[in-house]
């Protein structure tokens, strides 16, 4: 199972590698970087809505056509980036077809690895929601590397070519593991009508810190190159940071398993609080790496925390229905604060007030996090 959901999800990752794209795609199609954080933000509607429609699909059908028909979909949205000719192709290819079988595969992947055994430790919850940063990490050097010999296109031709195969092993590896997504011997799971201020109080956790945090996996590589870093340093950051990030994400699920949620969270905010605050004080361009790099693992411990508590605080067959729900915060928080912190940059040639707002939510965050209720520990 975790073999399967590592294959399945590392190729999506590359989302986080957006940044990457950001000035060739500007420069093939002659768009603006608010033109592009949009695109960003169109993706991350659409791996929403896949993660909602998950549910839907895995109590009717096994794993295995559901993971082939996202895996195409996505193949299909990615050559239609490859061959985009202006921003409504891209929009539709990236930020919608891309990102929608993405979504769907990454929660039939976390259903399935909450129905082993007694459920997923918070170690294993965490590890599954590292493998988007995990393959931004992998995918940034390639892209680099992949745009600057062969061209924009090429990579994300190459980028279908890999989804094709990955999906493809996956789907048959989950068939032979005869992995259910729901347990035969209990109802579907739903939230009950006493855990709505829970739910409400994690999902803004949640979004104050994904707001930061996607603020800089969007735009690291363009953040940084503001700083006055170079291409190289851009490139190599913006590799570092994701690996930061994956870390903190498996870190997030183990810290669970020992630690009482709100101590977590509210450290989670504060740590990013702290990157912020770095970048204000030493605006150079090995500061800004670092301090991005903060601000980034601060919203992978929320994630890693978010996917462990939720087969604590609800039964584990409601898990899929849950997280779905709960990612909406995730992708509010990706049409908010990115996209103005694009539409700021486009007018000041610079990200010193996105940073500051981020600080702002994380400050907030971390109050919040405090009200958390301790969630059952788990072996």
């Amino acid at each position: 199972m975790i073999v399967a959901a590592t294959l399945y999800n590392l190729p999506f990752g590359t989302l986080y590698a957006f940044s990457v794209f950001l000035k060739p795609m500007e420069a093939l199609l002659s768009l603006t970087r608010a033109q592009m954080t949009l695109v960003f933000a169109l993706a991350t509607i659409s791996v929403t809505v896949g993660m909602n429609l998950a549910p839907r699909l895995y109590r009717s059908l096994s794993p295995l056509p559901i993971v082939l028909m996202a895996g195409l979909t996505s193949v299909i949205g990615l050559a239609l980036t490859s061959a985009a000719q202006g921003m409504g192709q891209f929009a539709l290819g990236y930020g919608l077809l891309f990102g929608l079988g993405g979504g769907v595969g990454f929660i039939v992947m976390q259903q399935a690895t909450n129905q082993i055994g007694s459920g997923a430790s918070g170690l294993v919850n965490g590890y599954v929601v590292s493998l988007y940063p995990l393959g931004a990490m992998l995918g940034a050097p390639l892209f680099g590397w992949g745009i600057a010999q062969f061209g924009v296109r090429a990579a994300f031709a190459a980028l279908a070519l890999v989804i094709v195969l990955t999906s493809l092993v996956s789907a048959l590896m989950l068939r032979s593991a005869t992995l259910r997504t729901q347990a035969p011997t209990s109802a579907p799971g739903d939230a009950r009508p006493d855990d709505a201020a829970l739910f409400r109080r994690l999902f803004t956790v949640f979004f104050l810190a994904g707001a930061a945090g996607l603020t800089v996996m969007s735009q690291a590589a363009g953040i940084v190159q503001a700083y006055g870093g170079a291409t190289a340093l851009a490139l190599g950051g913006t590799t570092f940071i994701t690996g930061a990030i994956a870390a903190a994400r498996i870190g997030g699920g183990a810290l669970i398993d020992r630690f009482a949620a709100p101590r977590v969270a509210c450290g989670a905010h504060l740590w990013s609080l702290a990157g912020a605050l770095l970048v204000t004080f030493v605006p150079v361009p090995v500061a800004a790496v670092l301090a991005l790099a903060m601000i980034g693992m601060g919203y992978g411990f929320l994630s890693g925390l978010t996917a462990a508590v939720i087969p604590r605080y609800w039964e584990r067959n409601a898990f899929g229905q849950i997280a779905s729900r709960m990612y909406i915060s995730w992708c509010v928080a990706a049409i908010s604060l990115p996209v103005l912190a694009g539409w700021l940059f486009d007018r000041t040639q610079a990200y010193t007030a996105a940073l500051m707002i981020a600080a702002a939510f994380n400050l907030v965050g971390a109050f919040i996090g405090l009200g958390l209720p301790p969630a059952p520990r788990r072996k």
